[in-house]
């Protein structure tokens, strides 16, 4: 593999990634597998159920953990429900043969994060989750826990997402507020600048007695990943609506969807992800799937973006959100050359133009 330019890689470096190796996996890649700046990561056949969470460490293999881990074999080539509260291993089918200067991050897939199934990536030797190292050689493995849904998943299912990165392509706070004067970055809110984008908390709706958000029901049935549009939200969801006071008590361990005040954009040499405001603002978690490929919001001539959605949960107490509160930021990465096609250009993008969404696996 040639040495690649500084940057996130596009689809076309994917694909070329497959043809030489650097990606190896047992079958084809999927029609849609491969977005402008991303490669969805495929179950393998069989899932682990384990004790507890792990970091291989150091000289050490996923495989060697899993021996004194496991609890039992699931099969999951006819499918299997992966249970709420439990802790799954996953061997993917995506194996990685990285040259030296390339490195990986991976996250939850936007699908996956709406139905608040906890899921990261972990590799042999790993110190950190959702991070593939320099020149990593070895396979990939899915640590997967249910924590409000029930989900049924198979051989192929995508819960997690890769992208791949050569050098060091964070634009500084200056570089971006450049960028934003050149290509409106966000849109609506106060529109801040500062180790990122800044984003808050819509709360208010369109006015008192509109939908602001949605409560996840416990209990529930199973969801099936791989099906869209198929199970009825009211079953899996409670509506939250404007009372006229702009604010919500989280209550601790339940989830939430809730929206962006603002409304981003990410122009097409560009990537973005959702990172955390600061940890000692308040005691929730926002946004499990945080990567926005390039194209996101582009909504063309005349265009406002499209909303950040949030996945909220709360921690050990109840905590107040109110309207406009700052949650969360987006840093942006620059692309090491334009994507072929950017998101939402006729390959399957599920949230372009999204307001207050739910997951593509709920009809509207």
């Amino acid at each position: 593999m040639t040495e690649a330019a500084e940057g996130i890689l596009p689809a076309q470096a994917l694909r070329a990634m497959f043809a030489n190796g650097t990606i190896a996996a047992p079958r084809p890649t999927d029609p849609d597998q491969i977005q402008p700046a991303s490669l969805d990561l495929r179950l393998g056949s069989v899932a682990y159920r384990v004790r507890a969470s792990f970091l291989p460490g150091p000289g050490s293999t996923v495989e060697t953990k899993l021996a004194r881990l496991k609890l039992h074999e699931i099969d999951l080539s006819r499918g299997a429900v992966l249970e709420t509260g439990c802790v799954y291993i996953v061997p993917l089918l995506e194996s990685l043969e990285l040259p030296s200067g390339l490195s990986a991050t991976t996250n939850p897939k936007s699908s996956t994060g709406r139905l608040d199934v906890f899921t990261r990536v972990i590799v042999d030797g790993g110190r950190a989750f959702d991070s593939v190292p320099d020149g990593y050689r070895g396979p990939l493995y899915a640590e997967i826990s249910p924590r409000t849904f029930p989900v049924l998943v198979r051989e192929g299912s995508r819960l997690s997402q890769i992208r791949f990165r050569s050098g060091e392509p964070l634009v500084s706070d200056e570089d971006l507020g450049a960028v934003h004067a050149a290509e409106q970055l966000v849109f609506g809110g106060e529109e801040l600048i500062g180790g990122g984008v800044q984003l808050t908390i819509d709360l208010g709706g369109s006015g008192e007695g509109s939908l602001i958000g949605y409560r996840a029901k416990r209990h529930t049935g199973v969801i099936d990943v791989d099906k869209k549009a198929a199970q009825d939200p009211r079953d899996f969801w409670e509506p939250i609506y404007n009372h006229g006071d702009a604010a919500l008590i989280l209550d601790p361990n339940e989830f939430y969807i809730l929206v962006s005040r603002e409304a981003v954009h990410v122009p097409p040499l560009f990537a973005a992800e959702m990172v955390p405001f600061d940890p000692l603002v308040g005691e929730f978690r926002v946004h499990y799937a945080g990567f926005f490929d390039p194209g996101f919001g582009n909504m063309g001539a005349g265009g406002k973006g499209s909303r950040a959605v949030l996945e909220v949960r709360s921690h050990e107490v109840p905590f107040i959100v109110e309207h406009g509160q700052t949650v969360g930021r987006l840093v942006y990465e620059r692309m090491a050359e334009r994507p072929e096609r950017l998101y939402g250009e006729g390959i399957g993008s599920n949230y372009q133009g999204q307001a207050l969404k739910l997951s593509k696996h709920f009809r509207l």
